[in-house]
C-alpha cells in the first residue's frame, strides 16, 4: 500500500521504547524542555500517547485517558505492554481506512498514526534532551517526520487547542531535530 505510515510509526516507537527502556531512576526528576514536564512525567505522557492511539484506532475516544498516566512503578514494562497491544492493532491493514476521534480532531487511521509519529518523535528528543542522550536519535526519522510536522501543526494561533508554543527560529543547517524542536516550540 502506497502512503502507509506504519513502517515510519514503528520506527518513532522503537526510538521511544529505547528511550523509555535506559531511563533510569536517577533521570526522573530532570526537567525537560516541555515546561509542564519533568521526566517522569514525560514518560507517564508516553505511557499515555502509546494507549491513546491504540484506542483511537480501534474506534474508542482517546480523551477518555488522562493526559499523564500515573501510579507506574514500572513504565518500561507498562510500555511493552502498551506497545504490545499496539502492535496487534497496527498489523490490521484496516486500521488505515478506520475513522479516529483524535483530541484535536477527527482523522483516517493513516492520518492519526502520521500525526502520532510526530508526538513520539518530539517527545522523544525531549526524552533524549533532558537525560543528555541526544546522540541517540535517529536523525533520518525526524527529517522524515519534519515536513508533515510543519504542514498539520501551523506556525501561527498557538496554545489553546493547539498545544505548542510559538515557533523558535533555527538555523536552515540546524540538525532535523533541532528543526523539529524549534517548529514544536521548543529551544534546542
Amino acid at each position: 500500500m502506497t502512503n502507509d505510515p506504519r513502517a515510519l510509526f514503528v520506527r518513532a516507537l522503537d526510538q521511544t521504547q529505547q528511550l523509555v527502556n535506559t531511563t533510569g531512576p536517577d533521570d526522573l526528576d530532570l526537567p525537560t524542555p516541555c515546561d509542564e514536564y519533568d521526566v517522569r512525567t514525560l514518560l507517564g505522557h508516553l505511557l499515555t500517547v502509546t494507549a491513546r492511539i491504540n484506542l483511537a484506532l480501534n474506534g474508542g475516544d482517546p480523551l477518555t485517558i488522562p493526559v499523564v498516566t500515573t501510579g507506574v512503578d514500572d513504565v518500561p514494562a507498562a510500555w511493552k505492554e502498551r506497545r504490545v497491544a499496539l502492535d496487534n492493532t497496527l498489523a490490521d491493514d484496516s486500521v488505515l481506512g478506520r475513522i479516529c476521534k483524535l483530541p484535536w480532531g477527527t482523522l483516517p487511521g493513516a492520518a492519526a498514526i502520521g500525526a502520532y509519529t510526530g508526538e513520539l518523535a518530539t517527545h522523544s528528543w525531549d526524552l533524549a534532551k533532558a537525560t543528555g542522550r541526544l546522540s541517540q536519535l535517529d536523525d533520518a526519522l525526524a527529517a522524515q517526520v519534519l515536513p508533515m510536522v510543519r504542514q498539520y501543526v501551523p506556525a501561527e494561533q498557538r496554545g489553546g487547542h493547539v498545544p505548542f508554543g510559538p515557533v523558535v527560529p533555527v538555523p536552515a543547517d540546524a540538525s532535523p531535530y533541532d528543526q523539529l524542536a524549534g517548529w514544536q516550540g521548543r529551544k534546542p
